[in-house]
């Protein structure tokens, strides 16, 4: 193909004289010569303006800078760089620092007249300047996490094919059986560590939104950055568009996807596969988080995967994981163990059943055996309380159908049960009525009430309403957030019982390790650690989760544990360093600009 030959100061490259075009050959000499030009110059302006650009050849320059996300700078490129890159004159005179321009996009952010125009303004931010984009998340997260994440990302996700800007992530749809591999080569990064993936027929509690749902993994992932550190090159977000039964979007000339029913049975199942084992071929231990797929689908899917690939579903095992959380913290404000509590769920699907698999994970560890584990946790579904004498169970629910007799009314199963958590998983608004409330405080001195539907128009109740209704005393958590309630004569701070305290942290100590697997003793210990970054102070405001601004040493801490647990149990592929937090640490992204010169 080519010789290459060494003669004192020279080199001899030989090839067939049709293996180059003029002008690739023409750029090459064209660089040879700029470097013999700089070799022979002593000095001068000009010289060094050619040296600086000869240092930074690799660099995109001038408007192709300008609009790359990743690279881009905006004001804050400085003079020497602005020289260098082809930048003089394209941008005002005046050089800011990244403070400035945070202060800048906060002043625009804030005279915004709705939530949804703030999402739309930060996401096009994201689109211009991510370093710009994470800096101002990082620095103002309580603000701005129900902007970029929930409840503000349902309505986007509503309205998405409305507000859709820019593409983002790898669109996978039934036509492209047989090349997903291809399609993920598509995607400018070859090291991605984390893929987000939804199929968008469960998002959030708002059902079925199709290829439109892409707002999930796209948001998610900007939390792995945020949370946690994974620099946003190193994650993925994917739709598997297999179609929706949304009349509405079936009928919406601008929605995002393919506007058929959704595919079922084998096909899917065909798709689902071939996507899983692309990622492996594409991205070697990658791993999967599945998010919001329908119960159909989300309970098998992650039977059928989790012992094959590094894979997990949040909604089932990251929304297990912050509840359980928050019940150990709860459990901190009561002084009661574990095995004495009873736990009564509304809603029996994968956050219900999942958050109940991960209890009596815990309660075995506490010395009960699974049987007597799953006696502490009871469901009361869409057709009432989940009890044996019930013949349309599926087999999830059937391992928690006791003996009772049947109960239709949420109310009289809160009476007949006594429990001293309700725990709102059924999407379903203002079901823990003023009643139930009354009745909680009256079994229990502290009753524990976790309203966790999503977003906040589904929420089982209100901060306020939980607050007043139990006379100052309940322990509460929500899915979504809520302002702080002044009532009887005190200031609570609701707490949100947010996934992201678990999967950024989950994410980032799989990838230090090199976890070929994702396992639940993983989540267990992510929710020990969660709750042990609860302080005194934090109990006695009635948070029982950290707040919002210590959330990067939460996910450090979560980190450092799985990573530890992965070394524990051989899941890990990379050598162990000495210092495993000190490591974990430096993996971290800043969102602070480097010097390009």
């Amino acid at each position: 193909m080519y010789t290459i030959r060494h003669e004192q100061d020279e080199i001899i490259i030989r090839f067939e004289k049709d293996l180059i075009d003029g002008e690739t050959l023409s750029r090459f000499l064209n660089h040879v010569n700029l470097q013999s030009m700089l070799k022979k110059s002593a000095g001068g302006d000009a010289s060094a303006r050619l040296r600086s650009r000869s240092r930074v050849a690799g660099l995109p320059t001038g408007i192709t800078l300008l609009r790359d996300p990743t690279l881009n700078k905006g004001s804050a490129f400085t003079l020497e760089e602005r020289e260098a890159l082809g930048l003089t004159g394209l941008l005002p005179p005046r050089v800011h620092t990244i403070d400035e321009q945070v202060q800048r996009v906060l002043e625009n952010l804030r005279k915004q007249s709705t939530d949804i125009e703030r999402y739309v303004y930060l996401i096009a931010l994201q689109d211009r300047n991510k370093t710009l984009f994470y800096r101002v998340l990082l620095d103002n997260i309580e603000e701005l996490m129900p902007i970029v994440y929930t409840p503000t990302v349902g309505q986007a996700c509503l309205q998405f094919g409305h507000i859709f800007r820019r593409p983002r992530g790898i669109y996978i749809t039934a036509r492209d059986k047989g090349r997903i591999a291809e399609l993920l080569g598509n995607w400018p990064y070859n090291d991605v560590r984390v893929i987000v993936v939804t199929d968008g027929e469960r998002i959030l509690g708002l059902g079925d939104l199709g290829a439109d749902g892409m707002g999930i993994p796209v948001g998610k992932l900007a939390l792995y950055t945020v949370c946690a550190g994974i620099h946003p090159s190193l994650s993925l977000p994917v739709t598997l568009d297999m179609g929706t039964d949304n009349a509405r979007l079936l009928n919406d000339p601008l929605y995002t996807g393919l506007q058929h029913p959704r595919i079922r049975g084998d096909l899917y199942d065909e798709m689902i596969e071939e996507f899983t084992l692309a990622v492996q071929q594409v991205f070697p231990g990658c791993m999967i988080q599945f998010e919001d797929f329908a119960n159909r689908n989300a309970f098998r899917l992650l039977q059928q995967y989790r012992d094959q690939v590094c894979c997990f579903n949040d909604d089932i095992q990251g929304t297990a994981s912050v509840s359980v959380a928050g019940i150990f913290s709860a459990l901190r404000i009561t002084g009661g163990t574990l095995k004495d509590q009873r736990f009564l769920f509304l809603g029996a699907g994968e956050a219900g059943l999942g958050t109940g698999e991960l209890l009596v994970s815990a309660l075995v560890e506490e010395g009960l055996s699974p049987e007597e584990a799953r006696r502490c946790c009871w469901f009361f579904d869409s057709k009432g309380l989940v009890v044996k004498g019930r013949a349309d169970l599926s087999g999830h629910k059937r391992l928690y159908a006791h003996e009772h007799p049947s109960v239709a009314d949420f109310h009289e199963a809160v009476q007949a049960l006594g429990p001293q958590a309700i725990i709102g998983v059924s999407g379903q608004p203002r079901r823990f009525t003023p009643e139930i409330l009354e009745t909680m405080a009256r079994i229990n001195e502290r009753p524990i009430i976790f309203s966790l539907s999503n977003p906040t128009s589904k929420s089982e109740c209100t901060a306020e309403e939980a607050y007043t209704w139990t006379g100052g005393r309940a322990i509460f958590a929500s899915g979504s957030p809520f302002a702080p309630v002044v009532t009887h004569g005190r200031t609570f701070y609701p707490s949100q019982g947010n996934n992201v305290y678990i999967f950024p942290g989950i994410g980032l100590g799989v990838m230090a390790s090199g976890a070929t697997r994702v396992t639940d003793e993983m989540f267990l210990t992510a929710a020990r650690v969660v709750s042990q970054g609860v302080s005194e102070e934090d109990l006695q405001g009635g948070r029982v989760y950290p707040p919002l601004p210590r959330i990067r040493q939460v996910s450090l801490d979560v980190a450092v544990a799985v990573a530890e647990l992965a070394y524990a149990n051989g899941l890990a592929t990379k050598p162990r360093p000495e210092d495993l937090a000190a490591f974990i640490r430096g993996l971290m992204f800043e969102p602070l600009y480097r010097s390009y010169i």
